[in-house]
């Protein structure tokens, strides 16, 4: 059962909140899913029968300008990390574990970075490094039209509405892999990247901005596990990108999959709960 909760902040904006668990912080490990982009923060589905077999409790939450949660323009991504504890400290949640997937996966190692004495182990799956990385090139293996996407948010607000508003989906961003896991187990992240663009595009305007400004934090700082997976043939993020964070991050693992996208890669995706379950308990 997933309880959802509009939560005030401090600074007077909401955040919808889930939470798979009792609400009492006595349910297991509690887990922080960020979701990708676009996309809504209810947990992730594929997945609760696993998380359940390992005691598994996930919290997530809308990003700002995504379904239930208060636009936040400027937003940068370790901003990720005040939200989590915000929503960790209303449901009485001292430590927890981060998990994030695709445009999620920065906002995971920025609450891994910012809050150290909390977050006790993070996974990472097919996510972005920081935009101007020292010897990443950034764009190098992006499909044309996700370059194309994220060149316009590096040129500002104005031209990356503009992008959005003549560009249409591109199939060829997913692998066959990709193709079958969304029409199988994975179908469930159409619905919830459907219901991120039911209002308007706002929520996937500022993460792509986010994207391609400074996070606001080092990812080096991360001191707790983290486990990063990708799949080799991702043409949305290239898989350079995790190997160039797992170089960064003091206690990193990497998982590169050989024939896997960015969607098929979460297939790996209860492999990583057990891992991220076993470094949890050590913290």
């Amino acid at each position: 059962m997933v309880t959802e909760t509009d939560l005030m902040l401090g600074d007077g904006r909401t955040l919808h909140a889930y939470d798979t668990g009792t609400g009492d912080g006595a349910a297991g490990l509690a887990v922080f899913w960020h979701h990708g982009t676009p996309g809504t923060g209810a947990p992730p589905e594929p997945l609760f029968a696993a998380a359940a077999a390992r005691g598994i409790r996930w919290v997530s939450y809308d990003r700002p300008g995504y379904g239930g949660s208060t636009p936040h323009p400027g937003r940068d991504v370790v901003s990720a990390a005040a939200d989590v504890a915000g929503v960790a400290d209303a449901l009485g949640i001292d430590r927890f574990a981060v998990m994030g997937v695709s445009g999620g996966s920065p906002h995971a190692l920025a609450c891994a970075a910012a809050l150290p004495g909390r977050v006790l182990a993070a996974v990472s799956m097919a996510g972005l490094a920081p935009f101007g990385g020292e010897g990443l090139d950034w764009f190098a293996g992006m499909i044309p039209s996700g370059a194309a996407e994220l060149r316009a948010a590096s040129a500002g607000r104005a031209a990356l509405e503009a992008y959005f508003a003549s560009a249409g989906f591109d199939p060829e961003m997913f692998t066959p892999a990709d193709h079958a896991a969304l029409a199988g187990a994975w179908s469930w992240l159409a619905t919830v990247a459907g219901q991120a663009l039911e209002g308007d595009q706002g929520g996937m305007v500022d993460d792509d901005l986010a994207y391609v400004a400074s996070w606001g934090c080092d990812p080096g700082q991360v001191s707790s596990p983290v486990l990063f997976v990708h799949g080799v043939q991702d043409r949305v993020v290239p898989s350079s990108h995790s190997q160039w964070l797992a170089g960064r991050c003091r206690s990193a693992e990497l998982w590169l999959v050989p024939d896997e996208g960015p969607v098929s890669v979460l297939g790996s995706a209860v492999a990583a709960l057990d891992w991220l379950g076993g470094h949890a308990a050590r913290g």
